[in-house]
């Protein structure tokens, strides 16, 4: 099993957008930390108050956002997109077409990318 943190800025609100794509709550910590699953990734949502969100020895402070992401696969990529569009989730860029298949990015309620895919038939 693959374990993944993200550090998020409301781990309420997280946990709400990924079980909107299909991971379910495994554990929670109160408003610092909630493990959530899907297939074989644990994905661990590290709020404010959580160990990973202090600062370093350096005074580098460890935010959300970026552009490492985890990838969740979709059987029908359009019709999620037009699903989260209107529920107010924010989208990076437009459905792009590759060799693999067809990918968009879009933003969790901290601005942690998430690549939704579709894989070519």
């Amino acid at each position: 099993m693959a374990v993944m943190r993200y550090l998020v800025a409301d781990v309420d609100a997280s946990i709400t957008f990924y079980n909107r794509l299909g991971f379910t709550l495994v554990q929670q910590f109160g408003p610092a930390m909630a493990i959530v699953r899907c297939d074989d990734l644990d994905l661990w949502l590290a709020g404010p108050a959580a160990s990973a969100a202090r600062p370093m020895p350096d005074g580098r402070q460890p935010e959300p956002g970026g552009w490492n992401r985890v990838v969740v696969t979709l059987d029908d990529l359009r019709g999620r997109v037009e699903e989260l569009r209107s529920d107010g989730v924010s989208f990076r860029n437009e459905i792009v077409t590759g060799p693999g298949g067809r990918q968009i990015l879009c933003e969790d309620p901290s601005g942690n990318v998430v690549e939704l895919f579709e894989p070519a038939s």
